[in-house]
């Protein structure tokens, strides 16, 4: 069994028009939601053991503040050019490198890719916006990642900062 965690980053800053998209970084917010994030999924039981990020400032940013929450090595975060602002086919040519050995993975990437990605795993739901530091997890039960895409996918859970936990 794989479990797929896709989280976007969280919310980043403004304040700088002249910054560039690439290199825009979180604003305080998003530096309290994404460790806030990380404990919900670790409450779930679920620590990812492969965290895979777009190099924008941002999205490693985020995937570095969950890392810390999870004791996981934030040198160890694989950063994926093709993930800075890509197209929903792009998670599935990412997906395919994952070593076998590993089962639960987090992708963090940028909207719009990754909500159409999340509508293009599952038939069960379908979102309009997974929210900055939102977390949308499916499963797929294979023994390779190379099997992801044609494979049935169960969805988990969606959550989000501003959802109330139950």
């Amino acid at each position: 069994m794989k479990t797929l965690l896709l989280i976007r980053h969280a919310k980043s800053s403004w304040n700088d028009p002249d910054v560039d998209d690439f290199d825009r970084p979180l604003n305080k917010r998003g530096k309290l939601n994404a460790p806030e994030m990380a404990h919900r999924l670790a409450n779930r039981g679920i620590t990812p053991e492969l965290l895979i990020a777009s190099p924008a400032k941002r999205t490693k940013s985020t995937a570095r503040l969950m890392a810390k929450e999870w004791h996981y090595d934030k040198d160890a975060i694989l950063l994926e050019e093709e993930l800075y602002l890509c197209y929903a086919s792009t998670f599935l040519k990412v997906i395919t490198k994952i070593d076998d050995d590993i089962d639960t993975v987090a992708l963090f990437a940028h909207n719009p890719g990754i909500t159409d990605f999340a509508n293009y795993v599952t038939q069960e739901i379908r979102i309009d916006n997974i929210p900055t530091s939102g977390v949308f997890a499916v499963q797929a039960n294979i023994q390779s990642w190379k099997d992801f895409d044609r494979a049935r996918k169960s969805f988990l859970f969606f959550d989000y900062p501003k959802q109330e936990v139950v």
